[in-house]
């Protein structure tokens, strides 16, 4: 460890964030990192454990705890502490593809299981990635691997989010050809059009791409594969195809169709028409109100807003309206609030807290208005039209489960002002027409089915990771589902891998 005493030398200290009046008048990132003498210091609070739960991914009471990438976190915080960072850069480089991406948007499971955590706070090893590749760049350590050797071997890898990302980058590192192929105008899946600029700028993305270009990975954007191009085409060109199309069929909600009523859109579609606004042109030029070939895009500005949904979408979505300039904001969840503090006979550490966030959104949202926008135990029951069929109020509801089944509570309705209202009620799998169009099978789930712990689909040659594979998830798993297809398919090509 970089000092034995660190963590009681040292209080953990985050970097700051721009105030709340001045950060909602842009879409930038918001934080502004620490000093190098500061992080160096967060990185000494690091204890090096004999077994580091940090880096474990424990499966406890049924959710995760620790880094699923198995991040060498004691050794690189050890490095940071030193002032080694370029051999730090080395030590994360070996289990992560993208640190630029999880340094931003991980909810850091390994914080969660960080053996400080358990009597004190964690060490800072979110930002410590974070600082670890920005410097990594800034210093020119980040250079493009070029493989020394070619396989002869080609690989069509469909979807260009976090998973086919880090399944290019292995299998291009591994001396096969790669194209990735994208039916968006730029890649990056979720990362370019799900999460929001204030959490990731889009040129980190585009920066990722440019290496990975230098390094022989092709990108084809504005290709849906399964209508511009066929599956038999991809198995004619390709010794392999690896499916990476996320899970992005949105679950609906009863009597709230976004193709019949004006003013209700999934989140998605919401944050994507932001996003591409803000991409092809300022957001004040865009002055439309509805999703147009033009790149205009959905404003919020001056209208009441009501989010359906209280996850991490939920809250981006919150966020974003806020930027918009809209009159209020109402989030609903249909679930109990958590309790702010965690039970420690219930949910110990180190398993995952169970416990009440307050995420950028809400703090925005109760420094602007003054509470608080999240309503629990609440649905939506009705929806109020004006004339030309647009939403004017809506009818929510108290809501109560017996077991599983869940009930109205009977005279709990109220009407409140909504010209916007936002499903992120999370998705029911992936798009049928890409699995259809390859005659893969899908799990109950709505995902491609694979054997257990495995990539391979019920059609040679073909494989699949990411959202589409495990369901809807976080980036960090993505990752993960992409190294570890990427050696099946390396497998398979190749008949053994060292991947």
């Amino acid at each position: 460890m970089g000092t034995a005493t660190g963590f009681l030398d040292y209080t953990r200290e985050e970097n700051t964030e721009i105030s709340v009046s001045e950060r909602i008048r842009n879409f930038k990132e918001f934080h502004k990192p620490l000093n190098q003498t500061a992080r160096r210091q967060q990185a000494a609070r690091c204890m090096n454990c004999g077994v580091p739960f940090c880096q474990s991914a424990m499966k406890l009471n049924g959710m995760v705890t620790g880094c699923p990438l198995h991040n060498l976190i004691p050794e690189w915080n050890e490095r940071i502490c030193r002032g080694h960072e370029e051999h730090a850069m080395d030590r994360l480089g070996k289990t992560s593809n993208f640190p630029e991406f999880t340094g931003r948007v991980c909810p850091a499971l390994c914080e969660k299981a960080c053996i400080n955590g358990e009597h004190s706070d964690p060490t800072t090893i979110h930002e410590n990635e974070l600082y670890l590749i920005e410097t990594a760049f800034e210093n020119g350590y980040i250079k493009p691997r070029i493989p020394a050797v070619r396989s002869g071997k080609r690989v069509a890898v469909v979807g260009s989010g976090p998973s086919g990302l880090a399944t290019a980058d292995m299998l291009n590192q591994r001396g096969h050809s790669v194209t990735v192929f994208e039916r968006a105008d730029r890649i990056g899946g979720l990362l370019m059009y799900g999460i929001p600029n204030m959490k990731l700028e889009k040129k980190i993305i585009e920066r990722r791409r440019k290496l990975m270009e230098q390094e022989g990975v092709v990108f084809k954007t504005g290709v849906n594969v399964g209508q511009d191009i066929t599956a038999e085409d991809l198995k004619k060109d390709f010794d392999a195809v690896v499916l990476c199309c996320g899970a992005k069929a949105a679950r609906g909600l009863k009597g709230f169709d976004p193709e019949k009523i004006g003013g209700v859109y999934y989140a998605v579609d919401f944050l994507t028409s932001t996003t591409k606004a803000l991409l092809d042109k300022n957001l004040a030029d865009a002055d439309t109100e509805t999703i147009t070939k033009a790149g205009g895009y959905i404003s919020a500005k001056g209208k009441h807003v009501v989010v359906v949904g209280g996850g991490d979408t939920g809250n981006d979505c919150i966020g974003t309206v806020i930027r918009h300039g809209c009159k209020s904001v109402t989030a609903l969840e249909m679930m109990s609030a958590p309790p702010v503090t965690r039970d420690e006979e219930k949910n110990p550490w180190p398993e995952w807290p169970k416990v009440l966030k307050v995420d950028y959104g809400h703090k925005e949202a109760i420094e602007l208005f003054g509470h608080d926008p999240r309503v629990y135990e609440t649905t939506v029951k009705e929806a109020i039209l004006d004339k030309k069929g647009h939403l004017k109020e809506i009818v929510t509801v108290q809501v109560k489960f017996e077991g599983r089944e869940m009930k109205f509570v009977e005279g709990s309705e109220k009407k409140i002002p909504c010209d916007i209202l936002l499903i992120a009620a999370g998705f029911v799998g992936c798009e049928k027409y890409v699995p259809e169009h390859f005659g893969l099978q899908l799990s109950p789930r709505g995902t491609t089915a694979t054997a257990e712990g495995h990539y391979s689909t019920n059609v040679d040659g073909i494989f699949t990771a990411g959202d589409m594979h495990r369901g809807q998830s976080l980036v960090v798993w993505a990752i993960v589902e992409g190294r570890e297809c990427a050696r099946e398919v390396d497998q398979y090509l190749m008949g053994y891998s060292n991947l």
